[in-house]
């Protein structure tokens, strides 16, 4: 199959291309971008006119919530849900029911996957044993299975013995491993960001520097074990403080944020409004300014949508109640545009992010057009308006805080191992 996407705006910010060029497709790879391959001929062309034709998005984070979930959502409705937002790789958490610490699990994620023929699926591993954090896993299975990473997802591991021996484990055989930073005994029970809005919701609290104090144990295990360590979701200013630090000092390590807080603070919770409440809690507004400052210097390298998708049963509930998480994976692109206008960065920069930065931190050979790379292809128009409604969204998940919101980018076409898979 040959395809050629022509005279749309190609950008691929690892190669620094941003220029109204062709794009052409053969064998599921990039064949040429700008001038057509000797004897071309096209079984299908795609009029990218006033379009921008970018790398297939990657997530760092998005539950799909199976196994065990499913009544919140399926494989097959969060998969349709990532490619209609344009994202063709997806890096799932291992907190599901079960865990994924078992090599079985993980290979019937992947061939579930592989099956539905869309998005790129690849599984964060348990970092221990039902993330109980009692027994590292046996990360060397977990990784022939198909595990990029290890993790704890939100789960607690309390025993900095037990993170020490998975750390010098991980480091031995060059895994990554995924840690999101915040001290289980600081944020226990806490729903919402320890300030004025909490105060007066009367809503139990978790401090900022839930965040560091781990942060500092983390830093200090990585000088110790020299593993490559990934801090997931970011929320305070002296979290992206530290991390800028730690990155001057050499440290091994990368970070992200998700796309609610580069967009939401802890006001935006209202009157108790449900959609907000989020792992981690929004933060005030001087966190969410270090957050986007962090994202624009690099300190933070990539954004991710967090994508959780809930039952309305369980979001229709008192705020304190209400299970945290948000749907995000058709909203990571245009609120990772409306970002970029707001900071006045250029456009490649901002699907730097989305694209070439994290493929960096998952280890892919992806996020990119060369010839010869998959091609996983996102085309959108980045000025068609649209109202973010539950109808809109092909997640199971309807539950999102920008809700009724207007937002600028539509995916028009995704393209995954040179197959169209969603024509918006």
């Amino acid at each position: 199959m040959k395809i050629e996407i022509r005279n749309g705006r190609v950008i691929d910010p690892k190669h620094g291309i941003d220029r109204k060029a062709s794009l052409y497709i053969a064998a599921g790879k990039v064949a040429a971008v700008g001038e057509a391959p000797g004897g071309w001929h096209a079984n299908r062309v795609l009029d990218a006119a006033g379009l921008v034709v970018c790398p297939g998005l990657i997530d760092s984070s998005a539950r799909l919530r199976e196994p065990g979930f499913e009544y919140k959502a399926t494989l097959e409705s969060e998969v349709a849900a990532a490619v209609a937002g344009g994202v063709t790789s997806l890096a799932c958490p291992p907190d599901t029911d079960p865990p994924l610490d078992e090599p079985g699990l993980v290979q019937m994620l992947k061939h579930r996957a592989r099956s539905l023929n869309q998005a790129h699926v690849y599984p964060i591993g348990a970092l221990t044993v039902g993330l109980k954090g009692d027994t590292i896993t046996e990360m060397g299975e977990l990784t022939e299975a198909g595990c990029i990473a290890f993790s704890q997802a939100d789960a607690a591991l309390a025993d900095t013995q037990v993170l020490l021996r998975a750390l010098q484990y991980a480091a031995t055989f060059g895994y990554r491993v995924w840690l999101r930073p915040q001290d289980v005994h600081l944020a226990r029970g806490g729903v919402a960001h320890d300030g004025e809005v909490a105060t007066r919701l009367g809503l139990p609290a978790i401090p900022a520097f839930a965040e560091t104090i781990a942060l500092d144990a983390i830093f200090e295990l990585v000088r110790a074990t020299g593993v490559h360590v990934h801090l997931a979701r970011l929320s305070t200013h002296d979290g992206v403080a530290r991390m800028r630090a730690a990155k001057k000092a050499g440290l091994p390590v990368t970070c992200d944020v998700a796309i609610h807080h580069v967009h939401l603070c802890d006001v935006d919770i209202g009157w108790f409004n449900a959609h907000c409440h989020l792992v981690p809690p929004l933060r005030g507004t001087r966190d969410r300014a270090a957050l986007r400052a962090g994202l624009v210097d690099g300190t933070v390298d990539i954004i991710c949508s967090d994508h959780t998708p809930v039952d309305d049963d369980a979001k229709q509930l008192p705020f304190a109640e209400a299970e945290p998480g948000a749907t995000a994976l058709e909203l990571l692109l245009p609120l990772t545009l409306q970002w970029a206008k707001e900071e006045k960065l250029p456009l490649s920069a901002a699907l730097d992010r989305i694209t070439a930065a994290p493929a960096r931190v998952l280890g892919l050979d992806a996020g990119h057009l060369a010839p010869g790379a998959d091609a996983d292809v996102c085309v959108f128009d980045p000025d068609l308006h649209w109202v973010v409604a539950p109808s809109a969204l092909r997640s199971q998940g309807k539950n999102t805080p920008f809700l009724g919101l207007e937002l600028s980018g539509k995916v028009r076409y995704t393209l995954v191992g040179g197959q169209v898979v969603h024509e918006g």
